[in-house]
């Protein structure tokens, strides 16, 4: 079978017919930058896509994360997840924060509501949740636990464009929500990111902070940032947002057939669709028992990769175990057991619209055997 390259992730890319108009209208307009047209039209249609009252778009999904911590005046300790991609942890580090790290549950890949309470302090002020794969996190308990203790919730929704629970976006959730639209992400404006809130008010103070704090021509309010994103990305996520719903189908479709697949065999494990929950397939994780597969992780792993099937070992290694944050009394690894099996055992397997049947086949090869 043909060796060509299987890659993790592709990203979805507008029709060049369809995108060379927009390219022709910015260039005309000679407005590149700084909020115009096609930022405001991309605000708008994610604001009605998405399911919220305001958004306000990043020129990456870091930002966003720096900004939401920076516009709640969160000060003290952050609860948060080791398992997750790093920059979670490094926007608490860049306000100047500590995170704390807490279990996450084995199903899910989630921060586990059962370890938040025995972690806050005097000092802790809010908690960052990811959801993780698009997973939504038990939101109702987690602000059961902001409610009693005065916490802000800012939840890290890098994953979970799209996702609804019961017909409801999980992005109106907490305090704030952040979005990535980085090249890997089932949505995607090439680089980008965006926070969602929940007033006027507030939008009106986030867009000021990703402006250098600018207020008007001559007022700065606030240290903020340049985090804004330029007109050609909001063009490009703009006709993206007409063909995502077509990728997110083809990506379910990807992800049944590797269950079906993956279902009886020893040793493996895939995460299970939540009842109720609109998933978006940004990702498709196993998990590899290596008393019961006969193979560890790594094995497995470099084995795909040897037949250029480009797998990643998503979130491997935790954010707890880096040299910043291995210090913190709550990144032990003792403290963190489940997170760590996860961190030790995932794989996730290539997941995109763009998957040949012929590729698939090709990876459940690898996995399973052949017959």
């Amino acid at each position: 079978m043909d060796k060509q390259q299987i890659t993790v992730t592709s990203p979805l890319l507008p029709p060049l017919e369809e995108f060379v108009p927009y390219l022709q209208e910015i260039w005309d307009s000679k407005w590149i930058t700084n909020n115009g047209s096609f930022h405001k039209r991309l605000e708008q249609a994610l604001s009605e896509y998405l399911g919220v009252p305001y958004i306000s778009l990043f020129t990456n999904g870091t930002l966003p994360l720096i900004t939401a911590l920076q516009a709640l005046r969160v000060t003290g300790e952050v609860i948060t997840t080791p398992y997750s991609f790093v920059a979670t942890t490094h926007a608490i580090w860049w306000n100047g924060l500590t995170p704390v790290f807490v279990d996450v549950d084995p199903q899910t890949g989630n921060i586990d509501p059962d370890k938040i309470e025995a972690a806050i302090t005097p000092r802790t002020t809010a908690i960052m949740p990811v959801h993780v794969y698009g997973n939504p996190c038990d939101t109702a308990r987690i602000q059961a636990l902001a409610d009693k203790y005065g916490l802000k919730v800012i939840y890290d929704a890098a994953h979970a464009f799209g996702v609804t629970v019961n017909g409801k976006s999980i992005l109106n959730e907490g305090d704030m929500s952040t979005l990535s639209f980085h090249a890997t992400k089932t949505y995607t404006t090439i680089e980008g990111g965006a926070l969602v809130c929940h007033s006027a008010e507030m939008k009106q103070k986030i867009d000021q902070l990703k402006n250098f704090g600018f207020a008007g021509e001559t007022t700065v309010v606030a240290p903020g940032i340049n985090s804004k994103m330029d007109e050609v990305r909001a063009a490009f996520g703009l006709l993206n947002l007409k063909h995502v719903d077509e990728a997110i189908a083809a990506r379910r479709r990807v992800a049944e057939k590797y269950r079906a697949a993956l279902k009886d065999v020893p040793g493996i494990r895939c995460m299970e669709d939540i009842a109720n929950v609109k998933h978006n397939y940004s990702y498709f994780p196993i998990f590899v028992n290596a008393e019961q597969y006969g193979m560890t992780r790594d094995e497995l792993y470099f084995k795909l990769k040897e037949q250029g099937i480009l797998g990643r070992r998503y979130f491997y290694p935790l954010i707890s175990s880096f040299s910043p944050y291995r210090s913190y009394e709550s990144a032990d690894p003792l403290r963190l057991p489940v997170a760590n099996r996860l961190a030790d055992t995932v794989i996730c397997l290539p997941m995109h619209h763009g998957l040949r049947e012929l590729e698939i086949e090709r990876v459940l090869e690898m996995i399973v055997g052949e017959d």
